[in-house]
């Protein structure tokens, strides 16, 4: 009992609390805004102009969040646009006034002077014929009330879009590592991959499959390793290596 006790401390101390404190030490390091006031909110300028891609779109982008929170988390966004339309329409949730919010930011702003990346794209007549079930997931969003957000585990920003992807399995779509909040439910269920997972409330769980490989999560962060796209997953640095 003892040696398992003692096994099981080992590989949390080096899955979950070794890289937590290795990239969080990286990420005091470095320059980051004191507050939101003092923080670069401005276009990334990473999407092409509306009227240069003409086409319906679908896309997700995700940023490193503030704070000491930015050392093992990003902040997760959805990005549409219809088809011949003059904007993109950008949707996500945020822990003040109503939880989900249309165009408060530039389609591809940064979130607290960090850049944002596209992390998933789907264009022309798949997306055309999708987003009309992308925009009732975001209307059905279960946590729209005002004080409903909760920054761990969640019902957060990750959990939103997550929201929409498992209610829109043709998008494909799936979420970072480092999506905290991304594993908001309870039971088994499969992955946006094609595997399958278990989730206590977000607090703990297991993900496995073809594509996720094998990846743990506790208390939000996930450790792992995929195969077929080889990575290896660690709390704060996401997956290492994949494609």
């Amino acid at each position: 009992m003892r040696s398992t006790i003692r096994w099981s401390a080992v590989l949390v101390i080096l899955l979950f609390i070794a890289p937590v404190l290795a990239h969080g030490a990286v990420w005091i390091a470095a320059d980051r805004p004191s507050s939101w006031r003092d923080a670069d909110w401005s276009s990334a300028g990473i999407l092409p102009s509306p009227r240069a891609e003409p086409e319906a779109s679908i896309r997700i982008l995700a940023a490193r969040t503030g704070g000491l929170k930015g050392a093992v988390a990003v902040h997760t966004w959805l990005v549409l646009k219809h088809a011949g339309a003059d904007g993109y329409d950008r949707y996500e949730v945020t822990a003040w006034g109503l939880p989900v919010r249309r165009n408060r930011n530039a389609p591809d702003g940064r979130w607290y002077s960090n850049e944002p990346e596209i992390i998933y794209a789907l264009r022309g007549a798949e997306a055309a014929a999708l987003l009309p079930k992308v925009e009732a997931a975001i209307a059905a969003y279960p946590w729209s009330r005002p004080g409903t957000y909760r920054v761990w585990p969640g019902p957060n920003s990750n959990t939103f879009v997550a929201s929409v992807i498992a209610a829109v399995p043709e998008l494909g779509a799936e979420l970072p590592p480092t999506a905290i909040g991304r594993d908001y439910r309870t039971g088994f269920f499969p992955t946006p991959s094609g595997g399958w997972a278990v989730s206590l409330g977000g607090l703990a769980g297991v993900a496995f499959g073809i594509r996720d490989g094998l990846q743990i999560s506790l208390l939000g962060l996930v450790a792992g390793v995929r195969f077929t796209a080889p990575a290896l997953i660690l709390p704060g640095f996401g997956a290492i290596g994949a494609g």
